[in-house]
């Protein structure tokens, strides 16, 4: 089997980020389209999911690659997939329209229907985040060493994660049969990062997500030493015949 050099993929996703910042940073509104399932897209979604691709098929032309920006792939065609890409090209195009900054870009590698290698871009934070389950996960500002990180797994005090743009009371409910005692909220898939970082401790979401908005996060979120399950507390499931995702819990043990 091909060996992946994760430096690499680092690489394309911080040359996918400088695509998306030249929309960005644009004196010009961004333009949004919305798609057949109304969610946003603008032209920094297309221009990094290009750089990506041609990244990935330029160095791994073996491997298939699943793209929220991609072409729909018949699921007779990617269940037979033993190892493939599952990217999303701009995480949070909500925060980026809000130019808010908490947006980013996801690249994971799954085995067998598994995350095993993360990348994860916040470009304009200007901040790395990758790992995965053999190597740990790590935090890096481009051109300086990387540090690695863990979750805080001994913590008796949690700090709940939640999004932005999808708060839910359900899930403020949910959240009470933890040691919760404060809360924070930040977009995209940040907010894996940071309970890989020990910053927080755990991220319930009850409302709809795809595969490509999670796999990157819970490849670090594995190699930082935390879990990710489906609401039901079970192992959550990839390559599905729909890619939506159920409610799922990412946590520390």
């Amino acid at each position: 089997m091909i060996q992946i050099d994760i430096k690499e993929i680092v690489k394309i996703a911080v040359q996918a980020g400088e695509a998306i910042l030249k929309v960005y940073n644009a004196p010009a509104p961004v333009a949004v389209m919305v798609k057949e399932d109304n969610s946003p897209l603008t032209l920094a979604d297309e221009l990094s999911h290009g750089v990506i691709m041609e990244g990935l098929t330029r160095l791994y032309p073996d491997i298939p690659v699943l793209s929220e920006e991609g072409s729909q792939i018949d699921y007779e065609i990617r269940k037979n997939w033993t190892r493939y890409w599952c990217v999303d090209p701009l995480d949070g195009t909500k925060e980026f329209i809000k130019r808010n900054g908490e947006f980013t870009v996801n690249i994971a590698l799954m085995e067998n229907n598994k995350p095993v290698l993360g990348v994860i871009y916040a470009p304009v934070l200007n901040d790395i985040y990758y790992g995965s389950v053999a190597g740990g996960s790590w935090m890096q500002v481009p051109g300086q060493e990387a540090v690695q990180i863990k979750a805080d797994v001994d913590a008796t005090e949690w700090l709940a994660i939640g999004s932005r743009s999808h708060a839910d009371e359900e899930e403020e409910n949910v959240l009470k049969a933890f040691p919760v005692t404060g809360k924070l909220s930040i977009g995209s898939s940040l907010k894996f990062c940071l309970i890989a970082s020990g910053k927080a401790h755990i991220y319930y979401r009850k409302g709809p997500t795809m595969e490509w908005d999670t796999a990157a996060g819970h490849a670090i979120a594995l190699g930082s030493g935390a879990i990710m399950l489906n609401a039901e507390q079970q192992e959550f499931i990839y390559n599905k015949p729909s890619l939506l995702n159920p409610g799922f819990f990412c946590m520390v043990k």
